[in-house]
């Protein structure tokens, strides 16, 4: 009789542990689930942690923080350096051309000490071993004072937890499309072109070739985007398409041709620095660009 009571105790200790592995099996799949349908798990940081996040990135009361995040290979260390006015050769420029190149935070004030704006380019996505949904946190982010959402290919889910944690945290935040020539040129090259700045023989062409080619890269773009953002039970929201190239043209009074929606992030940006300063009501911040008839101008 006392064989048989144990035996059963064994078999009712094998059965639990089964349920227990069975619930956990079930928690990972929901959990799963609801990541692919873009539902993040909510963390909130304690206030140690913020603490610790603001000393870590060298958080100023006195100046505008803004973080370019994404997965790596879009062009964050690039698109910075041409926000600062800077040729990535440039001394004291972000760091750009080899794989991986960002593996920790890097902080970047502006050349121009009268603007009181720090750039902080985020290591990658795709270069630490973080889930989508641990990337938010793990480098901080919730204590910037705006973000910009940075992608090349395409907008993964990274970028999506990203936007869905920023909304709970009440920061702005910027979808852009990084290198814009280049896709242009890869798409006109797809319609047969061989170099968009033909001279010679074809010009028109080719003219005919790069409004076409821009136009489809532009409304791929936004529709991929929207649909994204749709699939995540996300809010539209605009995404900025730029070249580099182009923005540190803008960014210098170059007054690149082309241009696609370089001016109108920049004065965005510069807008929402303004914007955020003015209601803390501890000065304001000097405009950095401003748009005048007959052409841009840089102060």
């Amino acid at each position: 009789m006392g064989n048989w009571t144990a035996q059963e105790a064994a078999n009712a200790w094998k059965k639990a542990a089964e349920e227990e592995v069975k619930m956990a099996i079930a928690a990972k799949e929901e959990a799963e689930r609801q990541l692919k349908h873009g539902i993040q798990p909510v963390v909130t940081p304690t206030y140690q942690e913020v603490l610790a996040a603001k000393q870590r990135v060298q958080y100023r009361e006195d100046l505008f923080h803004f973080a370019v995040a994404g997965v790596a290979g879009g062009g964050k260390s690039s698109l910075i350096n041409a926000f600062r006015g800077l040729h990535n050769k440039d001394i004291g420029s972000a760091a750009t051309g080899i794989p991986d190149t960002t593996l920790t935070m890097a902080r970047y004030g502006n050349p121009n000490a009268e603007y009181p704006y720090v750039w902080y380019d985020i290591p990658g996505a795709g270069t630490l071993k973080i889930s989508d949904w641990q990337y938010f946190n793990a480098q901080g982010l919730y204590v910037f004072d705006c973000i910009i959402v940075l992608f090349d290919n395409r907008f993964t889910m990274t970028d999506i937890a990203i936007l869905t944690n920023c909304r709970r945290f009440k920061i702005p935040t910027y979808i852009v499309r990084s290198k814009a020539d280049q896709h242009i040129r890869n798409i006109m090259e797809d319609m047969g072109s061989d170099n968009e700045d033909d001279e010679g023989v074809g010009a028109d062409q080719e003219k005919k070739l790069y409004q076409a080619a821009r136009q489809q890269f532009i409304q791929q773009t936004r529709q991929s985007v929207k649909d994204n953002l749709g699939n995540a039970n996300m809010p539209d929201q605009r995404v900025y398409i730029v070249s580099n190239r182009l923005m540190l043209g803008v960014v210098r009074d170059k007054r690149p041709e082309k241009v696609i929606d370089e001016i109108e992030l920049l004065n965005d940006l510069i807008g929402e620095a303004q914007t955020r300063r003015a209601r803390s009501d501890t000065g304001s911040f000097p405009p950095l660009v401003r748009v005048w008839r007959g052409g841009l101008r840089v102060r």
